[in-house]
């Protein structure tokens, strides 16, 4: 829709934003959704991460072993109190990713390349068509401007936006970053907006934060599905004006 309107240097400054507010919503699951800790199996994990580590610094290339210690520290994990999903962050950090000349039998990029087809075009999907499916009965338009969707919908739409431009900006005046080769300050606002459409983490976290309570999670999906449209509404907008142009 954007085609050549968004340069590729933003275009992948957005791509390894979006990496990094997934990893920030793992984080937050991991700090503020766990149960009860169980202080051996914590330990058992934490040992599953030191091996893996172990793994990398002696140069393992093949992925069965990371896989297997893997599978252990979910477990682990799991029955530690700590959300899980910390796990699949602490294993691909682990795993070899090789120097660019190594690039062709890096097994990082090799469980990536097997990996994303399922992922793409049958996990994130799936996710994607069993949470987002939300019961309006009983939800009214007075409804609609309750706190939980209207605090999601806004989080979405204004602070998002408003939270990344603000460091991205204070971050260039600094000199600690610069703008992405070949853009400018209206284009970097407008990715700033894109950044509110959140789908996957903000509906698992919504269902995290409310559990038992059906009528709540169904407002944070609605809050979740009215943020993020208006926030790719507003980041086309934005990207298409004036004020994106050189």
């Amino acid at each position: 829709m954007l085609g050549k309107r968004v340069p590729l240097s933003l275009k992948i400054f957005l791509s390894a934003l979006a990496i990094l507010d997934d990893l920030g919503a793992v984080l937050i699951i991991a700090l503020f959704y766990t149960s009860d800790l169980s202080i051996p199996m914590l330990l058992a994990a934490l040992g599953s991460i030191a091996v893996l580590v172990a793994l990398n610094r002696l140069g393992v290339k093949k992925l069965l072993p990371y896989l297997i210690v893997g599978a252990l520290l979910w477990f682990f994990m799991l029955q530690s109190g700590i959300h899980a999903t910390l796990a699949g962050v602490a294993l691909a950090l682990c795993i070899p990713l090789g120097k660019p000349a190594e690039e062709a039998s890096s097994p990082l990029l090799h469980l990536e390349e097997k990996l994303h087809p399922w992922v793409a075009f049958a996990v994130v999907p799936i996710f994607g068509f069993a949470n987002a499916g939300v019961s309006l009965s009983g939800i009214t338009a007075d409804k609609l401007l309750g706190p939980v969707p209207l605090g999601v919908a806004l989080g979405l739409l204004i602070g998002k936006q408003v939270g990344i431009f603000a460091l991205a900006a204070l971050a260039i005046r600094a000199g600690l970053a610069r703008l992405p080769d070949g853009s400018n300050w209206g284009q970097l606002y407008g990715v700033a907006a894109l950044c509110g459409i959140g789908f996957t983490m903000s509906l698992f976290i919504g269902n995290l934060a409310f559990p038992g309570s059906q009528h709540l999670i169904d407002e944070v999906k609605v809050g979740v599905l009215i943020g993020s449209g208006l926030a790719a509404i507003a980041g086309i907008l934005l990207l298409r004006s004036r004020f994106s142009r050189h």
